[in-house]
């Protein structure tokens, strides 16, 4: 048994890599070639207003022309929770056949439905197709508000026209792009019947554009010179206040550490005679375990798992498995992994409260797999209750819902119970280099700054600003229509942040130490993690000042979904910044004579 806990870790993190390798399989595999009058896939995926992104609605949620038959698209995992739903689309787009204002279908708007569509003209609803599984966008209607202050005035008007321009390279399709017929409209302005007839044209022309380089369109605009020069100044400001921090505590530490080592490591006789002070004080009371120890191994098992599955994130959109509108491969790729990854936080959680002397090791890995999972089912359930009621794409089908828990049940679960039995049986023993007296020394009273919150404040401060700029981009992309494919800086900014917070914890619990206050276990974890609250404050910041985002549904995702990531980022910095103190601690007290 001890051999399994020896090599648990490294089978499993070589079994994930090899899975999530294969869990990336193209949506849809659209290396397809065309002979001249050939069917090319076009699918409608959703509606939506612009500015509420995880608000999303089926096409034919809103009356156009629906075809006889509408067939439904079979999807990947990642798609569907990716609030994909597509559907045959009413247009007819052969290879390189040229059509001209065709007529898609006549027909005449009730009353009801004029006003269905002026509501959603109103809120600047835009359509999503595919094509060949090139993205196609456009808005369906527009607002006419020229020369009128007073909203009663406005006029609406439904696009009843769309043209197609195709690029293509001998049988291939390339590129393409769409434009609605600004003179070709229907007024939605009054509640009353009207008349419509949606017609579409299709250009065909020839590019030497290669097929392997199509994508490149969709992955330059992130790459923008303006763009890059803002990454960039990013990564240079972080990277100062890495130096600046770094250097400053290194000095700090390595001067006050040099006097302390001088000091302590005098003979006995000269120690005797003058009373001990500061850290060296606390030595037989500094490995005393925390309080609610079951809670603390969770905690660190949980963070642990959710770090191997953010760095095997990277791993992945390092080597290009997520370029832009690779449907759902993110969603797809997360949850196999963290199902993947399950066994990591039940060795972690249960050798570690093995260490801290814990018995009822059972207990400790059910909180193990409930701590993270546990909000984020509850908050799953809410937001999905609230999707069904707005009968939008976010509400997943009962289907979907089915194969996640089966997936919970038959993977993540047994993976943290063999975890779990792994870390028991490995009977590793916690090294300490002092032995702990049997009574707890009394803590001197400490200033108010020295407390935990205002500590907190401190820690978290320091790692948010150096990924704040990165965060505008990432929340423009997750929360607005931006594309981010430029994974290796946000690579080199995850590397930033976790060495400032390991780095800002580290002298923080140096000083908690020097203050003779030896309870640093939790404070160095809830230090370390503090940036996530940071986070969720600028979540605030974002809604109000950059984001157009309104109404009940998409206020609830922004919030419930970000509080879910947010408590994710704390407990994986928190593990980073306890691991960081332990190091630390252990090495100090290395260094002198303790008895």
């Amino acid at each position: 048994m001890e051999n399994i806990g020896a090599n648990f870790p490294a089978g499993l993190i070589l079994g994930v890599l090899f899975l999530s390798c294969l869990s990336h399989v193209r949506s849809d595999a659209s290396d397809h070639r065309y002979k001249e009058g050939d069917p090319v896939p076009l699918y409608a995926n959703k509606v939506g207003p612009f500015h509420n992104p995880s608000e999303t609605y089926r096409y034919f949620d809103l009356p156009f022309c629906s075809p006889d038959h509408v067939k439904e698209k079979k999807e990947a995992l990642g798609e569907v929770l990716n609030g994909d739903r597509l559907v045959s689309a009413p247009y007819k787009l052969n290879f390189r056949e040229e059509k001209d204002s065709s007529v898609v279908c006549k027909k005449k708007l009730s009353k009801d439905e004029v006003v269905f569509f002026r509501k959603a003209v109103e809120k600047d609803y835009y359509f999503q197709m595919y094509y060949d599984d090139l993205p196609i966008w456009g808005f369906i209607g527009k607002v006419d508000k020229e020369g009128k202050t007073d909203p009663s005035e406005y006029k609406y008007y439904l696009y009843k026209h769309i043209q197609f321009d195709v690029l293509y390279n001998k049988d291939r399709v390339i590129e393409i792009s769409t434009w609605m017929d600004p003179h070709s409209l229907v007024d939605l302005t009054e509640d009353k019947e009207v008349d419509a007839e949606f017609m579409y044209t299709v250009k065909w022309k020839e590019t030497d554009i290669p097929f392997e380089k199509r994508m490149d369109k969709y992955s330059m605009s992130s790459s923008l010179p303006h763009h890059l020069e803002i990454h960039w100044f990013s990564i240079i400001n972080s990277c100062v206040t890495v130096l600046l921090l770094t250097g400053f505590l290194a000095t700090i530490l390595m001067r006050v550490l040099k006097n302390d080592f001088i000091k302590y490591g005098q003979d006995e006789e000269a120690a005797d005679d003058q009373e001990e002070t500061g850290w060296k004080y606390i030595h037989g009371d500094v490995f005393r375990f925390p309080k609610y120890k079951s809670l603390f191994a969770a905690a660190l098992g949980s963070g642990t798992q959710l770090f191997t599955l953010t760095i095997f994130i990277f791993m992945l959109a390092l080597v290009g498995v997520f370029y832009p509108y690779n449907r759902g491969a993110l969603f797809t790729a997360l949850v196999v992994i963290y199902a993947l990854t399950s066994g990591i936080a039940g060795y972690v959680a249960t050798s570690f409260y093995c260490q801290l002397e814990g018995t009822n090791w059972v207990r400790n890995l059910l909180l193990t797999g409930c701590l993270f999972c546990g909000p984020l089912f509850l908050t799953f359930c809410f937001l999905n209750t609230v999707a069904i009621a707005y009968s939008a794409t976010a509400a997943l089908p009962f289907g979907t819902i089915v194969v996640i828990v089966l997936i919970w049940t038959l993977v993540t679960s047994p993976l943290l119970v063999l975890g779990g039995i792994a870390g028991k049986n490995s009977k590793a023993e916690f090294q300490a280099p002092c032995r702990t007296t049997k009574y707890p020394r009394e803590i001197p009273p400490l200033p108010w700054y020295r407390s935990a919150i205002p500590q907190m404040a401190m820690a978290g401060f320091l790692p948010f600003s150096a990924i704040y700029i990165e965060l505008y981009y990432i929340f423009a992309s997750v929360w607005g229509h931006r594309i981010y494919t430029i994974y290796s800086i946000l690579f080199i900014v995850f590397i930033i942040l976790l060495i400032v917070t390991a780095f800002i914890t580290v002298a923080l619990t140096y000083f908690q130490l020097a203050a003779e206050d030896h309870e640093w276990w939790w404070r160095s974890f809830l230090c370390g993690g503090s940036t996530g609250i940071f986070i969720y404050a600028y979540c605030l910041y974002y809604y109000h000042a950059r984001s157009d985002m309104s109404g009940f549904m998409q206020t609830s995702f922004f919030f419930g979904y970000m509080a879910c990531i947010c408590y994710g980022f704390f407990l994986m910095l928190g593990t980073v910044g306890f691991r960081a103190s332990l190091l630390f601690v252990r090495h100090i007290y290395r260094s002198i004579k303790c008895e």
